[in-house]
């Protein structure tokens, strides 16, 4: 076994198999027996359900039957269609199902070696940022010899009821399985990145640009190997309601296609006149489809030709799956997950990512400097007493994939503790050469914010421009311990890292040449009136921030006299009476050139406010003035952990 994979709960799939076959007897799983304890984590829920492997169902059980389809199975008496439409989307992908249930041929039932049969079966799910194999006995539950929960099309295909018990071991029981979201079970099968999306919120329904930018985008997901799933919110309506065109709400759908359909000149049109967007959707239960246009038995696709229709798998019957309009999807449902499976890869086709990867934890603790569990930005007093990852964006522009994901919470259900916090983050543009803690927010530039959800994972794309930030994970509330994973995706390596320490660290050699006594922090925000460089009236220029032995340099802004930096660096200063000096130089080929600087104390007591100083020549503060003004903020403070 691959060391990647680690065991639940420490049982080896090939160890328990041997014994088995070796004593001649069937696999019970006392990890997840066949009770009453592994259906419900309510005590005072109870049930007649009987225990029956698979062949004591029916002749011939069989692992898969002729492969796998999205329409093999269908929704059991648990609420857990979201689980049912995940599966259908990842039986759409052969080479991510293969990897949930591994060595399906060598764990299939083997009619020619029944003696080789054991009673035990091994799946995969990402968990929490590894994957993780869960050992199963095929003891499934039944009423009146029927299985009770997901099932097959076909009476003899298992591998549905299978992968459900093994992901019902995962989170505790049957029962924690009731209501969910299809995104965090595709998370669980693939390690994909999760993103939902309200609709009705977005007015997708009413903004045809918006419906054209979501549709290639998700055609975009789907066509690299993604899934999404959709439903319906139920505010005032029953769940599980009829709608007036057949859909169900608050109910999981999967999408299963997406498609621009060619209808020909005079037919009807979407976005294009040549064009029909369509999408393609599956309900878990596999009966109750879309009553409207373009519905299985709609005249309308007496428009489209025969080997189109043939394209697109139409199948007029009750089975659950449905073609409809992008446009009245937009209008009809309320919700859409998104599953990317992002990139990484050095050798495709397809734009690839740089992913890192960091755990976590929001930890609760009276001592400010050692919480970590603040709360959100609305609690600025605590906000910055959560864990800070710092990271670099080293183009001038880099899109910026960010998904953090809190631990599967489902297996604390027997506690009353099953249900997931809200969370989300911040990202903050910070000084250039930051490596320690954030104590309090000045110079520092608010650029994203997620949306604060109580879904398991939170997304966020986000272009930045090149720079050093700070990625702040929090709950909503302080003080609301639990774990977390936090992923990053850049063009170009990040380096995301904990930033752990408040302050230098005193050492041995910190009595030999000397402490940090005091800490400045310099924003240089824009420049104007620089002397002119060139024929065309412009100049390329940048600043150096020099303080004792150290220097930051800002990114040359091309081809202006008033250009903006905003830059922002920090020192940590041994002798307090040496300045800062800011300059302004010109970016030339052969040798760069002076424009002018401005020299500060930079004592605790100057003003913190911003300010605008003229440019000076060489020297000290009383140098000749030059063409030019500067408009800075510098903060400085003799308590390290201040700023």
């Amino acid at each position: 076994m691959s060391s990647s994979v680690q065991l639940f709960r420490d049982q080896k799939y090939h160890e328990l198999k041997g014994q088995c076959i070796q004593q001649g007897r069937l696999f019970e799983d006392p990890e997840f027996p066949a009770s009453d304890e592994s259906l419900y984590y309510d005590s005072t829920t109870r049930g007649k359900v009987e225990w029956k492997r698979p062949k004591d169902l029916c002749e011939d059980p069989r692992l898969l039957v002729n492969g796998m389809s999205s329409h093999d199975f269908h929704q059991g008496k648990l609420g857990n269609c979201w689980f049912v439409a995940a599966c259908s989307c990842l039986a759409l992908r052969e080479s991510l199902w293969q990897q949930v249930i591994p060595d399906s041929n060598e764990q299939e039932w083997d009619p020619k070696n029944p003696g080789k049969y054991a009673g035990i079966f091994r799946f995969r799910f990402w968990r929490f940022g590894e994957w993780t194999e869960v050992v199963i006995d095929d003891l499934l539950p039944t009423e009146n010899g029927e299985l009770i929960y997901c099932h097959s099309s076909v009476r003899n295909e298992f591998w549905s009821a299978l992968l459900e018990k093994a992901y019902a071991k995962l989170a505790g029981s049957y029962q924690a399985l009731d209501g969910g979201c299809a995104a965090e079970a595709l998370v669980d099968f693939t390690g994909a990145v999760a993103e939902s999306i309200n609709l009705a919120e977005g007015k997708y329904g009413e903004a045809i640009p918006e419906q054209m930018k979501l549709f290639e985008d998700l055609m975009k997901v789907h066509k690299r190997g993604g899934f999404i799933s959709c439903s319906i919110s139920s505010p005032g309506r029953p769940s599980e309601a009829e709608t007036e065109m057949g859909l169900i709400v608050g109910h999981a759908y999967s999408v299963t296609a997406i498609r621009k359909l060619r209808l020909g000149e005079r037919l009807m049109f979407s976005f294009k006149e040549e064009k029909l967007f369509m999408i393609r959707l599956r309900n878990p239960w596999g009966k109750k489809e879309w009553h409207g246009a373009w519905s299985d038995s709609s005249k309308a696709w007496k428009k489209v030709s025969d080997s189109e229709r043939k394209n697109l798998g139409l199948t007029v019957k009750n089975d659950g799956e449905f073609w409809m309009t992008f446009e009245d999807w937009c209008k009809n449902f309320t919700d859409v997950d998104i599953c990317r499976t992002v990139n990484t890869s050095c050798f495709s086709l397809h734009k690839t990512w740089e992913r890192e990867m960091v755990r976590g934890a929001w930890v609760k603790h009276p001592e400010p400097l050692l919480n970590r569990s603040g709360g959100c930005f609305d609690n600025r007093e605590t906000f910055l007493q959560n864990p800070q990852y710092i990271f670099d964006v080293k183009k001038a522009k880099d899109k910026v994939l960010v998904s953090l994901q809190q631990e599967d919470r489902r297996k604390y259900k027997k506690e009353g503790k099953g249900d997931n916090i809200t969370i989300g983050f911040e990202i903050l543009k910070v000084e250039d050469n930051r490596r320690y803690r954030l104590h309090k927010l000045t110079v520092q530039e608010r650029v994203a914010t997620s949306p604060y959800s109580n879904t398991r994972s939170v997304f966020l794309r986000r272009t930045l421009q090149q720079g050093r930030y700070v990625l702040i994970p929090t709950t909503y509330i302080p003080g609301v311990p639990t774990k977390f994973i936090l992923r990053l995706y850049t063009d170009v390596p990040s380096k995301l890292r904990e930033l752990k320490a408040d302050r230098p660290k005193m050492t041995c050699w910190s009595l030999l040449c000397g402490y940090p006594r005091r800490v400045t922090q310099i924003k240089v925000y824009s420049a104007e009136g620089l002397q002119e460089q060139d024929r065309s009236g412009g100049a390329d220029p940048y600043v150096l921030i020099k303080c004792e032995n150290q220097s930051r340099r800002s990114p040359v802004q091309h081809d202006t006299t008033s250009p903006v930096f905003n830059t922002q660096v920090i020192f940590y200063r041994k002798d307090m009476d040496s300045p800062v000096t800011i300059q302004v130089w010109n970016s030339n080929l052969l040798s760069d050139q002076f424009l002018g600087q401005a020299v500060l104390a930079a004592s605790p007591g100057d003003p913190r406010e911003q300010q605008t100083l003229r440019l000076r020549g060489r020297g000290g503060q009383e140098a000749a003035e030059v063409p030019g003004r500067i408009t800075v903020k510098v903060l400085s403070s003799d308590d390290l952990a201040e700023l």
